[in-house]
């Protein structure tokens, strides 16, 4: 866990906010008035990945930045689950702490996954749902399951469960972030200097630190999270009634584009798919302002009664 204080040199400037509703310390960022986004990472990043957005889109809406649990400057405890359902419960947790409703949620990566089981068990607090390089996980649910496991990133997550690798790597998260956020597609190498690295690598100092950041690969690729997500599958309704769009870098390594469009496409035929050129997995960091004009478009040409 990073110190409460820490800015990395003014590039993350927001003041730390602390929830314990869900049995842990969960660190979140809330900055703006307005109507409420919430912002949500993935592997293996934290809130730090919005950095660029928070400031943009907090002039007009709320934005609410949490870090899930065994990330950035979350608790990590050593006796709780890292797996999706547990992530969603700490998610509706802090909902419920804030009091939040007519959400709309950015999601990315693990984000995706988080997020939509979360609207499906919550349709009532989420108006709007922008998925960028991440599935929603409802899609072609047998082929999308099957590709994703080819994919380049779990082909080398798989293997390396073989050989003790993928544990050695993950779970040494501190020094070897650069690598893994290569190996998921990483692509605007522009932002990488000495502060980049420490704030990405900063929640893993040690071995049992990085656990969150090993459980979330290994979830999905020994398919732990199939029983979670099944649980919803009834529900569907509620979430394809959401307006929706995906906003998706084409050179994602962990998430091939065409399995997370035609994921996308399949739940929602007829809503906006936005392809960006020399974009990898972590929009965020490579086209951030892109992401604020898409996200304010969005919004505004889908607006809600708040409820």
């Amino acid at each position: 866990m990073i110190s409460h204080s820490e800015t990395f040199n003014g590039t993350w400037p927001y003041k730390p906010r602390f929830s314990h509703a869900a049995g842990f310390k969960q660190h979140y960022v809330d900055e703006g008035e307005g109507e409420v986004i919430v912002c949500l990472h993935g592997e293996p990043t934290w809130g730090y990945l919005y950095r660029n957005m928070i400031g943009p889109l907090s002039k007009n809406y709320r934005v609410i930045v949490p870090d899930h649990m065994g990330f950035g400057k979350s608790e990590t405890p050593s006796d709780r689950e890292y797996t999706l359902k547990s992530h969603t419960e700490n998610l509706n947790a802090l909902v419920n702490d804030l009091e939040l409703n007519s959400i709309t949620l950015v999601m990315q990566d693990w984000g995706g996954p988080i997020g939509t089981a979360f609207t499906i068990r919550n349709p009532k607090k989420v108006s709007r749902l922008v998925y960028m390089n991440t599935l929603a996980g409802y899609g072609k649910r047998d082929k999308a399951a099957t590709q994703i496991r080819d994919s380049e990133w779990f082909t080398w997550i798989g293997e390396g469960l073989k050989t003790g690798r993928t544990e050695a790597v993950l779970r040494n998260a501190g020094s070897t972030i650069l690598s893994i956020m290569n190996r998921l597609g990483f692509s605007n190498t522009s932002v990488i200097n000495e502060t980049w690295v420490k704030a990405y690598s900063a929640p893993f100092p040690t071995y049992e630190s990085s656990i969150g950041a090993y459980e979330f690969p290994i979830d999905v690729y020994l398919g732990r999270i199939a029983d979670y997500v099944m649980e919803g599958i009834n529900s569907l309704e509620d979430l394809t009634s959401k307006p929706a769009i995906l906003l998706e870098g084409l050179e994602d390594k962990a998430i091939p584009p065409e399995i997370a469009i035609d994921d996308f496409k399949s739940l929602w035929p007829s809503s906006p798919v936005v392809e960006l050129e020399g974009v990898g997995h972590f929009c965020q960091e490579d086209v951030p302002e892109v992401l604020v004009a898409c996200i304010r478009q969005f919004i505004q040409a889908n607006s809600v009664n708040p409820s």
